[in-house]
């Protein structure tokens, strides 16, 4: 069964709730946000990462707002490939060619129907290797030189 670290922040929490509710298939871990008061999404966003880089998840979900914020903010941390998609398409191929381990969702831009959908599209995609580890591996050195 696959393990999944999940977090949001409160424009998120219904959403993730949904999402857990929803997949019964997948083992979830909850980092919170446990309520819809006002809280500020980078809170969650390192949990999650730390569970994948850390192999306590296969993989993490982060919801916010518009995703945005969240994205940049787990993009920052060494090992997380998060991506925010809009649609099944971006999350499919999210996972195929950029390896994602991170999917993020906008709360407040997808409908809860589209989301579900696009969970379901990323979980079930793999990593195509080839040609796109080489990226994967351009990437990984942007990383580990810090950008300079």
């Amino acid at each position: 069964m696959l393990k999944i670290m999940i977090g949001s922040d409160h424009t998120g929490f219904r959403l993730k709730n949904l999402i857990i509710s929803r997949l019964k298939s997948v083992d979830f871990n909850d980092a919170g946000t446990y309520s819809e008061e006002s809280c500020d999404y980078p809170d969650y966003v390192l949990p999650v990462g730390r569970a994948v880089i850390d192999g306590e998840a296969n993989f993490g979900i982060l919801i916010c707002a518009t995703g945005i914020g969240a994205s940049v903010a787990a993009n920052k941390l060494k090992g997380i490939r998060a991506a925010l998609c809009f649609n099944e398409f971006m999350a499919e191929k999210s996972r195929q060619h950029n390896n994602s381990n991170v999917l993020v969702l906008g709360a407040r831009v997808i409908g809860e129907d589209l989301a579900l959908s696009i969970v379901e599209k990323w979980l079930a995609a793999s990593f195509e290797g080839g040609r796109h580890q080489t990226r994967i591996d351009k990437i990984s050195a942007i990383e580990n030189s810090q950008g300079r």
